[in-house]
């Protein structure tokens, strides 16, 4: 499984907090990024994975080696079982065929949303943090922003930057999207949220990794 702490390059860290800080130059906006490695452990998906993918391998070797014993099957289900799920954890595009696409999307938003909190993005002076948040695992990308930013960008919006930077990722371009896309909500917050003079940087510039 890809590691959050390793999927942006030191030289791209730093060109990503470069981007964020010179953002926050022209707004009073905190922007924050951050990338975990997945945004759940999915087991349930694992242990389907086992009993399908197992159970099935179990079964066509009893039929067609051992004579349909069931005294056969059922240690080579449990042991089939074991050790796919084991493989699916450690196999993500393994794993992501027996998470439903629903499932997937509201794990990483509300993942999302406990970051936004942990990270204490809702505890800045004008209500105008902005989270850009990356799941690996999921292959997903959600922005969330505080109550300030919501009287004028929309979450649909923010959605529309979020596939924008989901589509970089996967065409190898990860850094570039997410820069390209934070410089692009930056000009939003620069518009409706200019920078005051007493305006200080309330929240890190580096990229967040959980």
């Amino acid at each position: 499984m890809m590691k959050a702490e390793t999927f942006f390059t030191e030289a791209e860290n730093r060109q990503i907090a470069a981007i964020i800080g010179g953002v926050e130059k022209k707004t009073s906006g905190e922007v924050v990024a951050m990338v975990v490695s997945a945004s759940d452990t999915y087991p349930e998906a694992a242990l389907l994975a086992g009993l399908s993918i197992g159970g099935l391998a179990a079964l066509l070797v009893t039929d067609l080696f051992l004579g349909d014993n069931l005294g056969y099957f059922l240690p080579l289900a449990i042991g089939g079982t074991i050790l796919v799920g084991s493989l699916a954890k450690i196999l993500p595009p393994l794993l992501r065929l027996f998470i439903p696409a629903s499932r997937l999307e509201a794990r990483v938003s509300e993942r999302a949303l406990r970051a936004f909190y942990e990270k204490k993005l809702h505890t800045t002076r004008d209500n105008t943090g902005v989270l850009f948040f990356i799941s690996l695992l999921e292959h997903k990308v959600w922005i969330l922003a505080d109550t300030g930013i919501y009287q004028k960008i929309s979450q649909e919006s923010l959605l529309a930057y979020a596939n924008d930077i989901a589509v970089g990722i996967k065409q190898g371009q990860a850094c570039n999207a997410l820069c390209r896309q934070i410089e692009a909500v930056g000009d939003i917050l620069a518009r409706h949220f200019p920078v005051k003079d007493d305006d200080t940087d309330e929240l890190s510039n580096q990229v967040l990794t959980g």
